[in-house]
Formats: structure tokens, sequence, C-alpha cells
């Protein structure tokens, strides 16, 4: 029996613990470590993330600086896939692409390697959370940028009342627990 067919996406959603005015008042922080901290959530995390792609299908995962990283890796060696990171701006050791985008109050840049993956490479990009969008934007438009096919997006917990969908018309997204 697959982790998937044993975990659902309710049991998931349960174990999401609410961490209310963090990090400032006013926010409801939806934090992830119950579910990485049980070996079968976060297998059957993983396997819910990549349903729909069988190995071979994606030549590389993409994860989103910090998070993300975690459920990309995972997703990456779930599809026998390369791992390639997006990391925030002056973080990754070799010549870059940037991205700036804008976020509630100001704005931030984040960048992947100019060889992380040849022109045409299927890419399955992978986050912990959309919020606003424009994180995830922006990796888009660094993937396109590199020639990359973007299958799907992909993320664990979105705040749906945030449209963060929005922002990324023209490729096909996915969440798996909504608020």
């Amino acid at each position: 029996m697959s982790l998937d067919q044993i975990v659902d996406i309710a049991e998931l959603k349960a174990a999401i613990r609410n961490v209310p005015d963090f990090p400032i008042p006013g926010i409801q922080f939806k934090d992830i470590t119950p579910v990485l901290g049980d070996a079968r959530l976060f297998g059957g995390l993983v396997r819910h993330l990549t349903s729909g792609f069988e190995r071979g299908e994606v030549d590389a995962v993409v994860g989103i600086d910090a998070r993300g990283f975690i459920f990309g890796a995972a997703a990456a060696m779930d599809l026998n896939a390369a791992f390639v990171p997006i990391r925030k701006k002056g973080k990754l050791p070799f010549q870059t692409h940037e991205q700036s985008y804008d976020l509630e109050y100001g704005s931030n840049t984040i960048a992947i390697h100019t060889d992380a993956m040849k022109p045409g490479s299927r890419v399955l990009l992978i986050d912990d959370l959309l919020a606003t969008g424009g994180t995830a934007a922006a990796a888009v438009a660094l993937l396109k940028r590199l020639g990359a096919e973007v299958l799907h997006v992909v993320f664990f917990i979105e705040l749906g009342f945030l449209h963060g969908r929005d922002k990324l018309s023209g490729v096909p997204v996915r969440s798996l627990v909504t608020y």
C-alpha cells in the first residue's frame, strides 16, 4: 500500500498547527512542522504533491527557498528527477538569473543558476504556501527565462483569500489545503 492511500488530505490539514500573532500581531501562521515530524504524514504529503506524475515525466523538481526545499527535494527523489533550488538573491554561488517581485510592504529578489537546466526541461515547481503569489510568479518567470516547460505548480497550503493564484495564470496550479 502506498503512503498516499493511507494519508488523506483531511489528516494533513488536521496536523497543521495554527500559531496566532506570528511573526507579527494579526497573522495566523500555518505551522507545518507537525507534518514534517511524522514520517507517515510527511511521506504521504510528498506523494500527494507528486500525484499525477510518474517517474520519467518530470526532468526537475524546483523548490523555492526555504520550505520549498524540504518538499521539492523529497518530491525529486520520489519522481527520480533532479532537484533545483530557487534561492534569495545573493545565496547561490554561481552565475544567476534574478527576478524581483513586490511584497505587501516592499520587494524581494530570487535567483536561479543560469545552468540549472536545459531548455525544454519539464519542471514541477513546489512550495509550501501560496499567499499573494509574488514569489511563485517570480519563480515561474525565472524558469521560463531558462526555457523550462512548467508542467505544474503545486503547494501544500493556499491562502485563497489572498488570490495569489491570479498571478499564476498560464500555468496549472494545485493546492492540497486551502484556507
